[in-house]
């Protein structure tokens, strides 16, 4: 028998990491969305209710994350029944813990558990790609693919290709009291690019990549540099440089940008976590700046169902 509701939740994640603008993120075990979608027999799309940590967010089913996400899998699948959606954010926007794409990916969730017949994850993506975009302003799955799948994810245009990740990689990702609109940390990446800052990225990008498939944390921490996004939007996120020089000291891998800031991420072993962790929060409280710290597994969880209804 078809649910007619059905509850969902998603986490939240690192966007880019440094290395992979738009196109690589993983999810982080923690904070989390969730939404309840009931199947109406009318061919609308409602949004009733929304709770959590972000106040003020439209109701109108076009200009929110989660309702342009179901809106474009009705289209999609061109089915003649509708959704009344409720959201719970537990995850602040502007934070760059992809607090947008959460409410479009849980909702997603939600509602194709209340299908006759539900589809894979991969027919999902397009559908939260379109919703994301109502945030950000454009397509880009760096966020959506880790929270459809879990883990680290490699997400293009048209595909999702999960990435494995070596046995006790760990991140401490460390969000500062602080709000950054995602449309303005992308503004600010409005300009061309040298021939060999591409190549240098490139080159790290796939030293990341190669690292994480050899299990070669050497080979990571080659890699995970970003020359092209972290040093345009460094400026926007106060405290960022003293960040991650001290998670660098403290034994990091890597540290960077997550997202569009201004969180600030680091990847280390299991063992150094809560070291690097005290590090990069005692940066912020130097600059006055309070912080909360997450400590998650790279391979972090996928979006569930967390409950259905007859």
């Amino acid at each position: 028998m078809t649910a007619r509701a059905a509850t969902a939740s998603a986490p939240a994640s690192v966007g880019n990491v440094g290395v992979g603008f738009d196109i690589l993120g993983h999810s982080v075990e923690g904070p989390a969305d969730t939404v309840t979608v009931v199947r109406l027999e009318q061919p609308d799309v409602r949004i009733t209710h929304i709770g959590g940590v972000v106040p003020g967010l439209p109701l109108e089913a076009r200009a929110n994350t989660a309702g342009r996400a179901l809106l474009a899998l009705r289209e999609r699948l061109g089915f003649a029944h509708g959704f009344e959606l409720s959201i719970e954010k537990g995850i602040p926007l502007g934070s760059g813990m992809g607090g947008s794409a959460a409410s479009c990916v849980a909702a997603l969730v939600a509602a194709n558990a209340v299908l006759d017949a539900p589809v894979d994850v991969e027919a999902l993506y397009p559908c939260a790609l379109e919703g994301e975009s109502v945030a950000s302003g454009s397509l880009h799955g760096d966020n959506v693919g880790p929270m459809l799948l879990g883990g680290l994810v490699l997400a293009t245009a048209d595909r999702l290709v999960p990435v494995p990740v070596p046995a006790g990689l760990t991140c401490v990702l460390v969000h500062p009291h602080q709000v950054l609109e995602t449309r303005t940390a992308r503004a600010v990446l409005a300009r061309p690019f040298t021939l060999p800052q591409f190549v240098t990225q490139s080159a790290n990008l796939a030293l990341v990549l190669a690292g994480c498939y050899r299990g070669d944390l050497d080979l990571i921490a080659a890699g995970l540099r970003d020359v092209l996004v972290e040093p345009l939007r460094a400026p926007l996120v106060p405290g960022f440089a003293e960040v991650q020089a001290a998670a660098l000291a403290a034994g990091a891998l890597g540290a960077s940008i997550s997202g569009g800031g201004p969180s600030v991420f680091a990847w280390c072993t299991a063992a150094g976590a809560a070291r690097i962790a005290e590090a990069m929060a005692a940066a912020f409280a130097g600059r006055s700046i309070g912080c909360d710290v997450l400590v998650s597994p790279v391979a972090g969880p996928a979006a569930r169902v967390l409950s259905c209804t007859s």
